[in-house]
């Protein structure tokens, strides 16, 4: 379970109904998702129920379910439900079972033995939004070696400093001006259930998913040649063309990271990443998000290279891209806005229509996508320069504010 005021609750409930069905419970206590995942492995153990709610609101709670070597999602999810509400249980004469264990000791030695440093160890500011990896990042990083600065590491489950999701910006402020404070090299940002990462580099910007992605690729690209690379559809054209650069196989696909682990035990991928900070990597792990392993293999980068990170990405070609911005819709309005703008630029353009319409203009990019977790549309634009871009945003925003019943100018 994370560190929610109500995680003990929900948990006690929980255990108390599988003992009752006579199955054995093995309690790993206050932990963050891919300490969960680990114990999953560790102790070949085929279920599991991780008591979460990732980085959003205090009062929230949820479940991530584990069943074999994959997360539940989609269509099974609501197969759970319906098996819930109709009572289909299996029952047993007997109780089962319940033990307490400390996985994370294992799990630290486990990341020391996978991760070696360099020469140049870099300074670091871990901020962990006051989530559960508080009780795990410092301690990881300074296993390694690293000179560690906390920020807002003391667990506090009702967030007083920001909302511990390290993909909005406003929320990295606080990160950016402490690693320029203590002169840091870098400064790591943890979601509360320890699953996602942001990164800050010594100048003080925002390393986002897709360029985190490149720094990783080319680690492992030249180590596994013609690899496939499965790219988020969000994602810049700069990492797709990185990918093919370094020999790479890249297949645009959707969001979501359930349908990302799944497409890569699929295809067999190596690595793969979301611009949520989802960073999957299965060369030398085990396949799950981590964003705990994700920043000692980002150390690990740093500390066999004399440069920083943005000079590391000096090379990339720079685009110019939107945020992703959410356009408010009703759950049955989004799919039908998606279908109109597919037919509206499908005899125009080219269009990747694997999760919503990626309109390929002649100088960029832009993408209309259904949520997959509320009744909102995803849009995104990129150009290969600052007019480019504007001319894009200019034709899509003009077709989606005839769309939508609430203009687009006006929801967001």
């Amino acid at each position: 379970m994370d560190n929610r005021f109500s995680s003990p609750h929900v948990k006690n409930l929980i255990c108390d109904e599988i003992i009752n069905l006579g199955s054995d419970v093995i309690d790993l206590g206050l932990v963050v998702t891919p300490i969960f995942y680990f114990a999953s492995k560790h102790l070949n153990i085929e279920a599991g129920i991780m008591i979460t709610a990732s980085h959003n609101p205090s009062e929230y709670n949820g479940f991530k379910m584990l069943l074999g070597d994959g997360t539940i999602h989609g269509d099974q999810i609501q197969e759970l439900r319906n098996m819930v509400e109709n009572e289909i249980f299996i029952s047993s004469t007997t109780k089962g079972t319940y033990k307490e264990h400390d996985i994370s000791p294992a799990y630290f030695e486990m990341i020391k033995n996978k991760i070696s440093l360099g020469p140049n160890i870099p300074k670091i500011v871990v901020d962990c939004g006051n989530g559960a990896a508080s009780f795990f990042a410092p301690e990881v990083y300074r296993s390694l070696g690293c000179e560690v600065v906390e920020l807002y590491c003391k667990s506090d489950p009702s967030f007083p400093n920001h909302h511990p999701d390290p993909v909005k910006p406003e929320n990295m402020t606080d990160l950016i001006d402490t690693v320029q404070k203590h002169n840091a090299d870098i400064g790591i940002g943890i979601d509360g259930d320890g699953d996602r990462i942001g990164v800050v580099d010594a100048e003080g910007n925002l390393i986002w998913g897709d360029m985190l992605m490149i720094l990783f690729w080319r680690d492992i690209l030249p180590r596994y040649p013609g690899s496939k690379a499965i790219v988020e559809v969000k994602c810049s054209q700069s990492l797709i063309d990185e990918i093919e650069r370094l020999g790479g196989e890249p297949i645009i696909f959707k969001t979501g990271h359930s349908l990302i682990k799944a497409k890569m035990k699929e295809i067999d991928a190596i690595f793969t990443g979301e611009m949520s900070g989802h960073m999957f990597f299965a060369d030398e792990y085990y396949g799950f998000d981590d964003a705990l392993y994700a920043g000692a293999r980002l150390i690990s980068l740093l500390s066999y290279s004399d440069q920083t990170i943005t000079q590391m990405l000096s090379d990339v070609p720079k685009y110019f891209s939107t945020p992703e911005i959410r356009v408010k819709s009703t759950d049955e309005e989004k799919f039908e806005i998606v279908d109109k703008v597919l037919k509206h630029f499908k005899n125009k353009y080219e269009i990747i229509d694997v999760d919503g319409a990626r309109i390929l203009f002649p100088e960029g990019w832009g993408l209309v996508r259904a949520s997959n977790t509320g009744p909102e549309l995803i849009v995104r634009c990129e150009g290969k320069t600052p007019e480019a871009l504007e001319s894009i945003k200019e034709e899509l925003f003009s077709l989606l504010d005839n769309l939508l019943k609430v203009p687009m100018t006006a929801s967001k």
